[in-house]
């Protein structure tokens, strides 16, 4: 169901549902909508919620799941959210200077 995968990425957001629609330029009640009917957006509305997670489309209706990425699900959701959502858009060199530089500062903390 579309609003349960709404609701899990505004969770690991740390935002809520109402809030995220509005910072997308959605009304407020189109997230009861999709909770209370399980209507699943189409075309544009889709779209910005993709971009605003930096997820696909094909996540958010279900048809694919996010790797977990190397250096832990948690670290990379902490990245992206850095990041704006665009972390998964960046090519696989930049993820890798990324990671790596992570694992630095983790090192340096002791938190390897």
């Amino acid at each position: 169901m579309f609003f349960d995968t709404f609701q899990a990425l505004c969770e690991e957001k740390g935002v809520s549902c109402t809030r995220a629609a509005k910072e997308m330029g959605l009304s407020n009640s189109i997230t009861t909508k999709w909770r209370k009917t399980g209507a699943t957006p189409g075309g544009e509305t889709l779209e910005k919620v993709a971009a605003y997670f930096g997820v696909s489309t094909d996540y958010l209706l279900g048809k694919e799941k996010l790797p977990a990425p190397e250096g832990g699900q948690d670290v990379i959701d902490d990245i992206d959210i850095a990041f704006y959502g665009q972390y998964r858009q960046l090519d696989e060199d930049a993820k890798q200077t990324i990671r790596d530089m992570v694992a630095v500062m983790r090192k340096r903390k002791g938190n390897v």
